[in-house]
């Protein structure tokens, strides 16, 4: 199997597919994905220059059919996989996205009765 191929069998997962197989690689091959964290002197100033912000839903609420839609229209999630991040909640939805996208994203899912936090 060349480049190409695996990049394209990687194209064709779901977010959770590729989640697991992640993990996958992870375990098999003792290594972490995670990114290394850089020590920032002055935390403020690094509140401050945050441009990437992470959107998490805490929990569904009561609307949980609505939930699933908005989560399926945000992500480009199948609605097998929108519900199981649904149901699987804290879960984050998007991750590194500019602050305004995270407060629009946000604004959508508080409209349908979700609990979102933004990181």
């Amino acid at each position: 199997m060349n480049n190409e191929q695996i990049l394209e069998a990687i194209k064709a997962m779901t977010v959770l597919e590729l989640n697991d197989l992640v993990k996958a690689i992870e375990e098999e091959f003792g290594v972490t994905a995670a990114a290394p964290v850089a020590v920032v002197a002055g935390g403020a100033a690094a509140a401050e220059e945050k441009t990437e912000f992470d959107v998490v839903l805490a929990s569904a609420g009561g609307e949980k059919i609505k939930v699933i839609k908005v989560v399926r229209e945000i992500t480009g999630l199948g609605l097998k996989e929108a519900k199981e991040v649904v149901d699987n909640a804290p879960k984050a939805l998007k991750e590194g996205v500019s602050k305004d996208e995270a407060e629009a994203i946000k604004a959508k899912l508080e409209e349908v009765g979700a609990s979102v936090e933004v990181k």
